[in-house]
């Protein structure tokens, strides 16, 4: 069974297999971890992510990494939260079973994600993580020979201690995080 694990970090410093991007549909580059890795990996990316010619929400497409330490950029769209009532969580959960499914077929070993539609979506935090430990886990319970390290890169101390409460399977939804935009 891969080893999965959150901690504080620049998710484009990560030497894995792919690194997830949260990236928006054009493809394009953008704030937030999307920006961040178009800049660490090179104008390189954002021309082979304007051949792809964009992606659909919960949805993902797979790029080299150029020069990040990532061989690989797996670029998952999340769904933007509109109230929850509009099938966020199933887009999300989509994003993340995407991202592994891409990772297993190219025979990836380790794999990093971000907190995907938390920032400029507005996807809440708490039932964010939660839904992206339970999908990572129902995947490597399927399939435990899957990947070998599956990495949750957090923005801030506080969005980590979420994750290890999801980890741990604990309830996150009590504990109060600001909202990042």
């Amino acid at each position: 069974m891969a080893r999965v694990e959150a901690m504080v970090v620049d998710i484009t410093t990560l030497d894995v297999d792919a690194i997830v991007n949260a990236a928006n549909s054009g493809l394009r580059g953008g704030g937030g971890v999307d920006g961040a890795i178009h800049r660490a990996a090179g104008p390189e990316l954002l021309a082979a992510c304007l051949a792809l010619g964009g992606c659909p929400a919960g949805e993902v497409r797979l790029t080299p990494g150029y020069r990040l330490p990532a061989r690989f950029v797996i670029h998952a769209v999340g769904p933007i939260w509109r109230g929850g009532d509009h099938g966020e969580a199933e887009i999300l959960a989509s994003c993340y079973r995407s991202s592994l499914e891409v990772a297993r077929a190219h025979g990836f070993r380790s794999i990093a994600f971000p907190a995907i539609s938390t920032g400029l979506y507005g996807y809440p935090l708490a039932p964010a993580t939660t839904i992206a430990v339970k999908t990572v886990r129902r995947i490597l319970t399927d399939d435990p020979d899957a990947l070998d390290r599956v990495v949750f890169a957090c923005f801030s101390e506080d969005t980590l201690r979420i994750y290890q409460f999801a980890l741990n399977g604990q309830k996150a939804a009590q504990i109060r995080v600001p909202h990042v935009r």
